[in-house]
């Protein structure tokens, strides 16, 4: 494949994307975004999630097929033996593709064609790899996309439990990169009170084993998870 100059290349979905994440991998996100440190995080093709902390790197760190590269990329034959690298600048970080690749290197759609500075949640294409860049301390996204697999059979519900999940998942009718309703928004459509609302989604939380997630990563784990289930279909919404 060549890409021609500007254009992005097709890839696979952000490794943000809720339904390629297992519950393990949601506990990997939240301690590397606890620990404060920029990092990388992707799915190599076919394998599972990588997170790269860049806290802890040098100050150089080189993205390539090559094996002995900080990011090595081998399975991707889109991507250059050294396609690109990482540098640190005070403390920032700046992606560099100064013509060291064959295919380019794309941040938040656009071709890097020499040097230009990460910000916290910048997606970087390489390849056919997806890369997202995160500066928890820039605080620039407010959680993570989270989500939850649950174990078969798939749960059973009251009248009641389902339609606050109706409620809570309907702003996923026009996009699936939309929000949760809020407990007002819910009890509102519902003509409910909104402690009522609370109390279920508390049963709810219990009932899809998300407990332990934090507090604002639960409604949304919530939700997809009704989704991916089909407990709420978008017929539903």
């Amino acid at each position: 494949m060549v890409v021609a100059a500007g254009r992005l290349p097709l890839v696979e979905g952000s490794p943000l994307d809720a339904h390629v994440a297992t519950p393990r991998e949601i506990a990997e996100r939240i301690a590397a975004e606890r620990r404060g440190r920029p990092f990388l995080l992707y799915r190599a093709p076919g394998g599972g999630q990588a997170i790269v902390d860049l806290g802890s790197a040098g100050s150089r760190v080189t993205i390539g097929r090559r094996p002995g590269s900080d990011v090595a990329l081998e399975a991707d034959h889109q991507v250059s033996r050294l396609h690109a690298e990482l540098e640190r600048v005070g403390a920032d970080w700046v992606i560099v593709d100064d013509g060291l690749s064959h295919n380019g290197t794309f941040v938040d759609g656009e071709r890097v064609t020499t040097r230009r500075r990460l910000r916290d949640g910048d997606t970087v294409v390489i390849g056919n790899t997806t890369l997202v860049f995160r500066a928890p301390s820039e605080g620039s996204i407010t959680a993570p996309t989270v989500t939850s697999i649950r174990p078969s059979p798939v749960p059973a519900l009251s009248p009641a439990q389902r339609r606050v999940l109706v409620a809570l998942c309907r702003p996923y009718r026009d996009s699936m990169h939309a929000l949760p309703a809020g407990n007002q928004a819910i009890a509102q459509e519902l003509v409910v009170s909104v402690d009522t609302v609370k109390s279920t989604l508390r049963a709810l939380y219990e009932t899809f084993e998300l407990e332990d997630l934090p507090q604002n990563a639960k409604r949304q784990a919530l939700a997809l998870a009704a989704l991916r289930t089909g407990l709420v279909a978008r017929r539903d919404l």
